[in-house]
């Protein structure tokens, strides 16, 4: 039996606690207690001024209902009126009854949020009214829609209005009838009603005002933080605080963590206990605690964790404390004064971030050189695998450079210490601008093995739409979540983030989520402009090969629509892209005079299954310096087992010879495992000591439940007691079993037998990269050490410009030389012949290429860039002599590289011919020329085995959308990719095309 009981929220003071009501049934002889205790003020507790009430106070099974109203964005569109609504369940036998939706503003182009609590399941819908009581003033309402989600069953729905509910406009009514578009439903992540009780201790000063702050944990993940007291609302002493939430299905649940950030002194809290309790199905936790949250009490800490306990736990976690030791590196600058925050995680959940403050040994934090010793309690996570490190880059000269954490449960000895090195700047100026690390253990590589999530989001085009607030972002995955990471460090370093119309790319950096299925994207609300209109947001995960648009196109401003900051997304699209690999590629420069460059350096890398594009090398640090090691991430396809890189640079700046002293290249590959016995040994030890770890939890576990066990004092008691335990040791058994098959789908997780392994490649240089050094080259092909491949060669060029009026050129030439076994040489700029004027008619000029040796030559690309006073060119052939097969390949081409002649083209694909059709026979005059040519031959066969596209580009009609900048566009197939190519004609259409 229920009732329900509100008020009109009318009056100069009409908030109201009610403690009970009393219903007495006369005739029957009946009384029944509805008790509450609680608020009914819009003010205070929840907002709530209408409520359920079981009788005895049983806690209502309540749902919770969504419902956000739209109000047209028409003149007079507003009210002042009191609006109500009433929802209809699917076959509208059941209603809401009539709801007054207090609280909302209800003006011209706004958005209203309210949250309906109800003892009755309805979703999906069938339809609601919605209407308002026509008393006062501006009492017309124009209403756009209704949408309503409901939590539990996930389904969110939209019931278009578009019209005035206005006795003197239209049809005069003012309560409508709404029908869903069912073209607009949603399936969004189901939660489920729970109820939080908190208990403060009745100690002295025990309550606060500080924002406290909870995250729950459960075998199927956890919750985000939330905080329990928006306002600062006080928690009292001797005061049991009641709170309503919302929960994705977690599982069971193992812990709770609670926390504030308040270290002032006074805004400590002394925590007794909180209770968690489904209200659908009665399950129920208890978190028992009795400690102070407080930087001057107790342990001086501000977080504390709580096992969950009660008859729904199966085991109860226990606690651990750890010994955590970050040391700062020795290299200049390297310490920070900027608030440090950690996070562990374990083969069982994880710390939550801590903000490193309490430190043991050191008064002054994280300076050069020091090792600053930190203690972390929590409910145990048995083995530490990883650790997450950030700063808020707070402070001037804010950036740390981290050598490594060191980690062990404390009462160990320190050779139990787990070290996570990381050698990295954590520097928006430095490195790769990243503040947030994550560390694995030393036998392995953070850097390769976390995932890049590459986000570019768009600020929509409307007016005002651009902000100063700090923005941040947090995704969601089918295996974890990331961390609320903070945009403060843009890719594409447009300096003023977040303007009207453009898009600004970050870069978040964290171990693998899986598919994302949602995102949530907000701003603190900062700045001389807050308000922020969000266009949109996509997410490129180049090792997954997905691509996710997440669209938006609405205000995160507390004045404008819903009044909202923050927003959840759920992908529109999920596209697949290219799939690319990590390589991790380390530069030392070597340690003689003058040997560090200021010039863009760039890699190629060529192996069994391909090549990758021509990568730069770039850092937000200052890169190859003198007797320097550098080491960069980059993203590319996989091409297989590596034979050969191409390093060089570009040559530009006022200090560009290079000497470059080694290099090495890593990734990531999957392969069967394969341990000698002594490694075989260790993973058996560490697998039996894990085994036997969670047998003393499951041991303690049982020790606690019959402890708690109450002693029953009839035969039948003692039946059921024995009854209790069998099922205890069920559910015992049913843990044993789940946490073996955790372990098999871990060790499967790339099939059995198979491992994520880092396979390196060294590559020694020793030598310059340098005009007027050496051999002059800024390019150098190596192969790697110690293994077999493919010889050095020289490969001797030479190219004999036409004979014909106007055939030198003064552009720069560049060439390409292929060959069936390995790869190409990369495009070689033409620059120092043996002439010393260049490409002039009937010229022959000779040049000298050192490369990786390709196998027998199959084509050759060349280009000019068509600078200069005559760029125009008449090429008449390339000859190519292998120097070490002693081989010469001749390349006929007799056409114009030219945008005035022939094709207009400044490029040419060319193929080798046999010498009989390029040199002429002694018994031949004229050069093979006459009525059987074969070089007419030679050009129809060429024409066969090539093609030609037409490229069409159509520039946008925007204010100044057209552009006097060189622009390029490169074509990839499956069997290669042409070159980059520039055009400099018309804006629509690209019917010159030129190699760049």
């Amino acid at each position: 039996m229920k009732i329900n009981v509100g008020h009109n929220n009318k009056g100069g003071s009409a908030g109201w606690f009610l403690s009970k009501i009393i219903i007495e049934d006369i005739g029957n002889k009946r009384k029944y207690d509805f008790p509450l205790n609680r608020w009914l003020a819009l003010d205070e507790d929840d907002g709530k001024i209408q409520r359920d009430i079981l009788v005895g106070g049983a806690e209502t099974t309540a749902i919770t209902y969504i419902v956000t109203v739209f109000t047209g964005d028409i003149r007079g569109a507003g009210t002042k009126s009191k609006i109500y609504l009433v929802m209809y369940g699917a076959r509208g036998n059941k209603n809401s009854g009539k709801i007054f939706l207090e609280g909302g503003v209800f003006d011209r182009g706004r958005t209203d949020i309210f949250h309906i609590d109800l003892a009755v399941l309805l979703s999906p819908l069938s339809r609601v009214s919605i209407g308002h009581g026509n008393i006062g003033v501006n009492r017309g309402w124009y209403c756009e829609k209704v949408v309503i989600l409901c939590p539990f069953t996930g389904i969110q729905q939209t019931f278009p209005c578009s019209n005035w509910l206005d006795e003197k406009k239209a049809d005069g009514l003012i309560e409508r009838q709404l029908y869903e578009m069912v073209s607009l439903r949603k399936k969004r992540l189901k939660k489920y009603p729970w109820s939080l009780w908190v208990w403060t201790t009745d100690l002295k000063k025990a309550g606060t005002n500080s924002p406290i702050f909870i995250q729950i944990y459960g075998k199927k993940g956890r919750t985000d933080e939330i905080l329990l007291n928006p306002n600062n609302k006080w928690f009292k002493p001797g005061i049991i605080e009641k709170f309503r939430m919302e929960l994705p299905d977690l599982g069971r649940f193992y812990k709770i963590r609670a926390w504030h950030d308040r270290q002032n002194p006074g805004s400590g809290w002394h925590l007794e206990k909180m209770t968690l309790m489904n209200t659908i199905n009665k399950d129920k936790y208890n978190f028992n605690c009795n400690r102070w949250l407080d930087a001057n009490e107790d342990d001086n800490e501000i977080v504390r964790e709580m096992t969950a306990e009660g008859p729904t736990v199966r085991r109860i976690m226990g606690m651990a404390r750890y010994r955590v030791t970050v040391c700062t590196g020795e290299l200049e600058g390297a310490g920070t004064d900027a608030n440090v925050y950690l996070c562990l995680f374990g083969d069982v959940g994880d710390t939550g971030e801590r903000l490193l403050y309490n430190c043991r040994n050191n008064t002054d934090l994280f300076e050069k050189g020091n090792a600053d010793e930190f203690t972390i309690e929590s409910v145990t996570m048995r083995k530490v695998r990883r650790v997450r490190v950030r700063h808020d880059g707070k402070g001037s000269g804010s950036g740390w450079y981290l050598d490594r954490v060191l980690v062990r449960e404390e009462g160990q000895p320190e050779s139990d210490n787990v070290e996570f090195p990381c050698l990295r700047w954590l520097d928006k100026d430095k490195d790769d601008g990243q503040l947030v690390r994550e560390l694995l253990p030393s036998d392995s590589n953070a850097t390769l093995k976390n995932f890049r999530y590459h986000i570019s989001v768009k600020t929509g085009d409307v007016s005002g739409a651009s902000t100063d607030s700090r923005v941040y972002i947090k995704l969601y995955g089918e295996k974890s979540d990331t961390i609320k990471q903070v945009l403060l460090v843009s890719d594409n370093n447009l300096k003023d983030y977040f303007e009207r119309g453009r898009v600004d790319e970050f870069t978040l950096e964290t171990l693998n989520i899986g598919t994302i299925n949602r995102l949530v994207i907000g701003h603190d609300s900062t700045g001389m402009h807050a308000g922020w209109f969000l266009g949109s947001v996509q997410i490129r995960v180049p090792r997954q090969g997905k691509q996710y648009t997440f669209p938006a196109n609405r205000w995160l401003d507390k004045n404008q629509a819903d009044g909202r900051l923050e927003v959840e997304l759920y992908p529109s699209e999920v596209v697949e892209i290219q799939k690319l690999v990590h390589y991790e590629i380390e530069i030392w420069t070597g340690d003689v005079g003058g040997a560090g460059t200021t010039s863009r350096v760039f890699v190629q890398i060529y192996g069994e299954e391909g090549k990758t594009e021509v990568l730069f090398l770039s850092s937000h640090s200052k890169v190859f310096d003198r007797g320097s090691k550098d080491i960069f991430q980059l993203e590319a396809v996989d091409v297989g087992e590596i034979y050969k890189i191409r390093l060089g640079h570009t040559g530009e700046g006022f200090g560009p010879s290079w000497f470059v002293d080694t290099v090495w290249l890593r990734h990531l590959v999957v392969q069967e495992e394969n341990l000698t016995p002594e490694e075989e040994a260790r993973k058996k030890k560490e697998k039996d000591k894990l085994r036997q770890l969670l047998k003393k939890e499951r041991l303690k576990a049982k020790l606690q439940r019959k402890k708690k066990k109450k002693k029953k004092g009839s035969d039948d008691e003692e039946e059921g007691g024995e009854e209790e335990e069998s099922s205890s040791e069920e559910s015992s058994s049913e843990e044993e079993e789940e946490e073996e098959s955790e372990e098999e789908e871990e060790e499967e997780e790339y099939g059995p037998g198979m491992q994520e392994v880092i396979v390196q490649y060294k590559f020694d240089v020793n030598r310059w990269l340098a005009r007027g050094k050496e051999d002059n080259e800024l390019v150098v092909e190596l192969v790697p050490a110690g293994q077999s491949g493919p010889e050095p060669n020289t490969y001797e060029v030479q190219v004999i410009t036409g004979n014909v009026p106007k055939a030198g050129t003064d552009a720069n030439v560049y060439l390409t030389i292929y060959g069936e076994e390995y790869g190409d040489t990369g495009e070689r700029p033409l620059k120092k012949s043996d002439k010393s004027n260049k490409f002039e008619q009937g010229q022959t000029d000779t040049f000298t290429i050192y490369a990786i040796d390709l196998g027998a030559l199959t084509k050759i690309r060349i280009r000019h860039d068509n600078t200069g006073n005559r760029p125009g060119w008449f090429l008449d052939r390339v000859d190519i002599t292998d120097v070490n097969n002693e081989t010469t390949y001749y390349f006929p081409c007799q056409r114009w590289l030219a945008v005035e002649e022939d094709d207009g083209q400044l490029s040419r694909e060319l193929l080798p011919v046999d010498e009989s059709y390029v040199l002429p026979s002694e018994d031949e005059e004229g050069g093979g020329q006459g009525d059987n040519n074969p070089l007419d031959n030679l050009a129809l066969e060429q024409k066969d085995k090539s093609t030609t596209f037409s490229v069409t580009i159509k520039t946008g009609d925007k204010k100044n959308a057209g552009t006097d900048a060189n622009v390029f566009i490169t074509l990839f197939g499956t069997q290669d990719n042409n070159a980059t190519m520039t055009e400099s004609t018309e804006e629509t259409i690209l019917q010159s095309i030129f190699m760049h």
